[in-house]
């Protein structure tokens, strides 16, 4: 196929509809972001339509880009995305974007499962029982140690007072103990996502790295980070692609 038939078939794929001709106001600028982001990058690397879809729902959510969230939604329902997985990707956004801009991205895509007849509220994916005044703490420590060991609460220990241990075990109850151990999207899916969003969000290059180094724990390649990242591209713009590929080099590159 040429360049031209892949953006057509992925457009049918995706969004049930025709690639961008020369019709509406701006139809010179839709044939060539379709061209690159379905034509081209979406035909590069291994990954399938249903894991490049949950990528750009990720991507979306972090940039608050809500009509193309609600587009994306839908198209990853046409991917073969289960509406659980959908949620669990948008869900997992809150400690990284904040509560606000997750749940106006909760809110668009509730709209998109109304609209298909699903029936809400989906199946609760929650795994903790609450028996435990420490469960949320420990739950995540058994999530969070395998791939980041000690290494927030080392970093912190020069807060003032009781925040030195208070900081690093919010981030552990919060992103580990709350998210990290719901069901819904495997590990590995989950922390995937987690380098695209911090690749999106820009200027935490810090933690990217960190959690690319997660993600290869987590069973991921280096060749799955790679396109993951490269497929966000269309949606973050090449800046922060190459802020996250230069800051991870020594991580992603591969030796002979």
């Amino acid at each position: 196929m040429n360049r031209k038939e892949r953006t057509e078939q992925k457009m049918q794929e995706l969004f049930h509809s025709h690639a961008a001709g020369d019709e509406g106001t701006d139809g010179g600028f839709m044939q060539i972001l379709q061209g690159y982001i379905f034509g081209d990058v979406c035909y590069t690397g291994s990954l399938d339509n249903r894991l490049r879809e949950l990528v750009t729902v990720t991507v979306l959510t972090t940039l608050s880009a809500l009509p193309q969230l609600k587009a994306h939604v839908q198209a990853s329902l046409n991917a073969g995305c289960t509406p659980v997985e959908i949620r669990e990707a948008v869900y997992q956004c809150a400690p990284f974007i904040g509560f606000p801009k997750t749940l106006n991205a909760i809110s668009t895509m509730n709209q998109v499962f109304t609209e298909n007849g699903i029936q809400l509220p989906l199946p609760s994916q929650q795994t903790r029982t609450g028996e435990c005044e420490d469960e949320r703490y420990q739950r995540g420590r058994e999530m969070q140690a395998p791939l980041y060991g000690d290494e927030i609460a080392a970093r912190y220990t020069w807060l003032p007072g009781e925040f030195a241990q208070a900081v690093p075990r919010f981030l552990t109850e919060l992103c580990f103990g709350d998210f990290n151990t719901r069901e819904g999207l495997a590990g590995k899916t989950r922390e995937l996502l987690t380098v695209v969003l911090l690749a999106a969000l820009g200027g935490a290059e810090v933690q990217l790295k960190s959690h690319v180094a997660g993600a290869l724990k987590a069973g991921n390649t280096k060749e799955e980070v790679v396109c993951a990242l490269v497929h966000a591209s269309g949606y973050m713009g090449f800046p922060r692609l190459f802020n996250a590929l230069n800051v991870c080099k020594e991580l992603l590159e591969t030796t002979a």
